[in-house]
C-alpha cells in the first residue's frame, strides 16, 4: 500500500516541491495550506489548515484517517520569516514567527502521534535550518524558532522511540523558493539609524544567497531516502557544501572564533 504522507506548508516552495515528488513516487499526499487550493496531479490532495490553529489541525489529521485508515509519515514544513533587529521586534511580530514555525510543528505533532502510536509505526520529519543551528543577525527570532524545533525533535525522539515513532530533523541551508520575496522586513528596523545600514547589507547578502541557492527538489529527494529508510538518522543536514559544512563546524569551533566569522560573513563592524 502507498504511504500517507502530510506535508504542511505545500502551496509553494520547498514544501510544494516535496508534495509533487513524493506524489509522483506513488505516495498519498495531502498538502497543507491556509487557502482554499485543488490539485490537478494524480495523489496529491490539497487540506485547508492554518497550523497555528490546533483545532484546524486535529481536523484535517482526522479527516486522513478517516479517507485512508493511516497515516505514515507527517512533514513539518510550514514557516515564515521576518529580518529585523531584536531590540525593534513587536510582539506581534515575534509572535507570528514562534506559532508559525514552533507551534504549528507542534500542533501536528500532538494530533499525528495518539493516530502513530496506536500503528505502532509513523515517521515525524521536522524542517529546521541552518538557522537552528547558528543564531542569524537579524534573524533572530527565526533561528529562536528552528533552535525551538531542534530541541523539541531530540526530546520527542526519545519519548516516542519506544513506540517505534522515527523523528527526523532536516537542517537546510539557502534554498531557491518564494520565501525570499515572502519575508517580512522590520519597518522599525529600516528606519532605525542605528541598524538600518548593517540590516540592508545582511538582508542583500540573505537574498543573494537564497536565490542562488538549491532547487528544493535536493530535499523532495531526500526525503523520499528518509520515508524509505526502517531507521533512518536523527539530523540531516542539506544544502551548499560550505553551509553544511558550517553546520558541522560549530561543533569544533571555539565559540569567540565561529561568531567573529558569521559577523565577518555578514558584515557586522
Amino acid at each position: 500500500m502507498p504511504n500517507v504522507i502530510l506535508i504542511t506548508g505545500a502551496s509553494s516552495g520547498i514544501g510544494k516541491s516535496c508534495a509533487e515528488y513524493l506524489a509522483k513516487k506513488g505516495n498519498l499526499v495531502y498538502g497543507t495550506s491556509r487557502k482554499e487550493l485543488k490539485s490537478n496531479q494524480k495523489n496529491l490532495v490539497f487540506l485547508q489548515m492554518d497550523v497555528t490553529n490546533r483545532e484546524s489541525v486535529e481536523k484535517g489529521i482526522r479527516l486522513i484517517i478517516e479517507e485512508q485508515g493511516k497515516i505514515d509519515v507527517v512533514v513539518n514544513n510550514a514557516g515564515m520569516g521576518i529580518l529585523g533587529a531584536l531590540e525593534l521586534a513587536t510582539e506581534k511580530e515575534i509572535r507570528l514567527q514562534i506559532d508559525t514555525n514552533f507551534y504549528g510543528v507542534v500542533n501536528v505533532c500532538s494530533a499525528a502521534t495518539p493516530y502513530f502510536r496506536k500503528q505502532k509505526s509513523g515517521k515525524i520529519i521536522n524542517i529546521s535550518s541552518v538557522g537552528g543551528v547558528m543564531g542569524l543577525p537579524y534573524q533572530g527570532f527565526y533561528s529562536a524558532s528552528k533552535f525551538a524545533i531542534e530541541g523539541y525533535s531530540e526530546a520527542l525522539s526519545l519519548e516516542l522511540h519506544q513506540f517505534n515513532i522515527r523523528v527526523v530533523i532536516i537542517e537546510p541551508g539557502d534554498f531557491n523558493t518564494g520565501f525570499t520575496g515572502n519575508r517580512i522586513i522590520s519597518e522599525a528596523t529600516m528606519n532605525d539609524n542605528d541598524y538600518k545600514t548593517s540590516a540592508e547589507t545582511a538582508l542583500r547578502l540573505i537574498e543573494k544567497e537564497e536565490l542562488n541557492g538549491c532547487h528544493p527538489n535536493k530535499i523532495a529527494k531526500l526525503i523520499d531516502k528518509i520515508i524509505r529508510k526502517r531507521k533512518p538518522k536523527f539530523r540531516y543536514p542539506v544544502g551548499k557544501f560550505e553551509q553544511v559544512l558550517s553546520i558541522y563546524a560549530k561543533r569544533f569551533l571555539p565559540a569567540r572564533l565561529y561568531n567573529n566569522i558569521l559577523r565577518s560573513y555578514y558584515k557586522i563592524p
